[in-house]
């Protein structure tokens, strides 16, 4: 036998080169041996198993409450924003007490609201002012249009008992009935002017009674002015609301909307009164005591003319018998003359009347009388008109009153909303959802910059909870709602939880789909059953959604399935020599375990990790056998157990 130092002493005269390589045949030869004395016996096998599995897909997610009150920015302050004054430490716990006593939570900047409102009060009193002004002008134009329609039918009245005064009341009446202008005359006494004028002009206010009460009463000097402005607006007439606001600004439609009705049109008077120059056609009136008059007259100038012929007459015969002198006969003569001058003025007269004074005069007055009418129309037209242009005006008034009580109501309420108080008891957390630090959006914080609608405190309800899980696009499809999931919180792993799915979402994440594209995930809510007062939002969870339960099915760990040339295959050991390569048919699985439908039977045992064999080399595929009940075999000490229901991993 060769001692150590002799190989030792020989080792160290060789050369360097043959030293190297005699260490590489050395490591050669070790590997080989650990490679050829490796058996099928020692490769980690798991026995298929025949019993129930679960179906399930596990993701991870965070915990949010169903429900929470989002304290929110209402004030509308523009892009710039406005600062957080003051607000309640995060994590602070609001209680009923706190919601009684209306605790603030956090305070807003009111300087420029403050600013605002006071020059809006001083510009809302100038418009309370000019509602009033507006309101007694229109008024006043009730009460002068109802003066000028009164003094225009008088006139029109009066036309029309002169007409009759002349012609009497029975030829008067038979003339203007003829031509129509009674009808005329008392269809425009009976225009509602009122009514007329207020639909024509509609009211833009839309003024309610309650509305600027309640305003007014806010201001410094409520009571008064209340009273003032609701005396100041009177109700409104139900047409006004119908009646186009564009009719104003078109003058043709105007002139018809004013009163409804066109221009009376007054027809040309041409009548031969000559019919009526009789004493019997005409009426008891002044024409008619005129030409019995003139009648009478002549009667008298006729029987003074017969009395003076008759008396010159017997002068001539005494003066022939020498009984008178020639100075009576002379006398007479001149007496005769002057009666006959009276019998033809008389006449004339008479014809003169018949002629022309008759016709003039009855023409004039009728005349007159339509005129009248007309006037009386032009009246009424003239009171919509103007009554029309004050209605207008008070509309005006009561608009800008409007709109400067709803701006001054306004920038109250927005004051009002500087001071966000508690109105429900809660955990404070800081912000929403969609809360980030990115960009220009500040952090919530005493002094930070919030703008409108952003969250700046969300209290939640932590009575329910759930867990917000994104599901990748390869699970989705087997996800429902109502499906049961095991839930837990990573900080108290040792109480389990048990849930519901309750929101399956039908579109991507739009969020992940800027951070990676490629990915797909739908966000599902799942909700926990029951109350845990020891959950907070944001923890972190782990669901394990229950898709389906398999009663009675073959299974074998996923890692155990080889996939090739869109197949699946298995290496089955029987423990001595070379593992089987098997195709098999699979069916649903979950993270761990698979079901095998076809080509592997309970307790044949597989390879957990398929050998790294080229594939000239791998052993043919045996032709698969049919899954069918077995009796249970030993599992060898390198098979890993599984449990039915959830068998253990290896």
């Amino acid at each position: 036998m060769i001692s150590s130092k002799k190989v030792t002493g020989f080792i160290r005269n060789q050369p360097r080169w043959r030293f190297i390589a005699a260490a590489i045949v050395l490591v050669i030869a070790i590997v080989w041996f650990s490679r050829g004395s490796k058996s099928a016996a020692n490769l980690p096998t798991f026995t298929a198993r025949r019993g129930p599995l679960d179906v399930t897909v596990m993701e991870g997610g965070s915990l949010k409450a169903l429900e929470s009150q989002e304290v929110k920015c209402e004030v509308r302050v523009g892009y710039q924003g406005t600062k957080i004054l003051r607000i309640v430490p995060e994590g602070y716990f609001v209680t009923d007490e706190d919601v009684r006593t209306n605790k603030v939570l956090c305070e807003l900047d009111s300087s420029d609201l403050q600013n605002r409102l006071v020059q809006q009060e001083i510009q809302f009193q100038s418009a309370l002012a000019s509602l009033a002004d507006a309101e007694q002008n229109y008024q006043i134009q009730l009460g002068q249009n109802d003066s000028d329609v009164k003094a225009a039918q008088q006139t029109a009245r009066f036309a029309r008992m002169d007409f009759e005064k002349y012609l009497g009341d029975n030829v008067a009446d038979k003339i203007t009935a003829q031509i129509g202008l009674d009808k005329l005359f008392a269809l425009v006494c009976t225009n509602n002017i009122a009514a007329s004028a207020i639909t024509a002009v509609p009211d833009v206010g839309g003024l309610r009674k309650a509305e600027p009460d309640k305003a007014v009463a806010q201001s410094p000097d409520g009571t008064a002015t209340a009273k003032l402005v609701s005396a100041l607006l009177p109700e409104t007439n139900s047409t006004t609301a119908a009646a186009s606001p564009d009719a104003a600004d078109d003058p043709e439609a105007t002139s018809e909307a004013e009163n409804g009705k066109p221009m009376l049109e007054i027809p040309d008077i041409v009548l031969d009164f000559s019919k009526y120059a009789k004493l019997d056609s005409l009426g008891d009136g002044e024409a008619k005591q005129k030409l019995r008059s003139l009648d009478d007259a002549l009667q008298t100038a006729q029987k003074d003319l017969g009395q003076a012929s008759t008396t010159l007459d017997g002068t001539k015969r005494l003066y022939d018998k020498g009984f008178v002198a020639k100075t009576e006969i002379t006398r007479d003569e001149i007496s005769y003359d002057s009666a006959v001058l009276k019998v033809k003025s008389s006449e004339t007269d008479r014809a003169l009347f018949l002629s022309y004074e008759f016709p003039r005069t009855a023409e004039e007055d009728l005349s007159k009388f339509a005129e009248a009418v007309r006037l009386l129309d032009k009246a009424n037209h003239a009171a919509i008109s103007k009554l029309a242009q004050a209605r207008a005006k008070l509309n005006s008034a009561r608009g800008q009153y409007q709109v400067q009580w709803r701006q001054k109501k306004d920038l109250e309420e927005q004051l009002s909303k500087c001071v966000l108080v508690a109105k429900k008891s809660g955990l404070v957390v800081y912000g929403g959802d969609d809360q980030n630090n990115y960009g220009n959006q500040e952090p919530i914080r005493e002094g930070a910059t919030v703008r409108e609608r952003q969250t700046i405190i969300t209290i939640p309800d932590l009575r329910r909870m759930s867990v917000n899980v994104k599901i990748h696009e390869s699970y989705i499809n087997k996800i429902k709602v109502g499906q049961k999931a095991r839930i837990t919180v990573d900080a108290y792993a040792d109480k389990p939880l048990m849930g519901e799915v309750t929101v399956v979402g039908v579109l991507p994440d739009s969020q992940n789909r800027w951070l990676n594209p490629d990915l797909k995930v739908y966000l599902t809510t799942v909700t926990i059953e029951g109350t845990n007062t020891w959950l907070k939002p944001g923890m972190s969870a782990k669901v394990e959604i229950l898709v389906d339960h398999l009663d009675d099915v073959v299974y074998v760990p996923v890692q155990s399935v080889e996939p090739a040339n869109g197949k699946q295959y298995c290496f089955v050991s029987d423990g001595f020599g070379k593992p089987d390569r098997r195709e098999v048919q699979t069916g649903e699985f979950n993270d761990d375990f698979i079901e095998v439908r076809k080509g592997l039977s309970e307790g044949e045992r597989v390879l957990l990790n398929p050998p790294d064999i080229p594939d000239e080399t791998r052993p043919p595929v045996s032709k698969p056998s049919e899954s069918k009940p077995s009796e249970p075999q030993s599992t060898p000490s390198s098979t890993v157990a599984a449990a039915p229901g959830k068998p253990a991993k290896s």
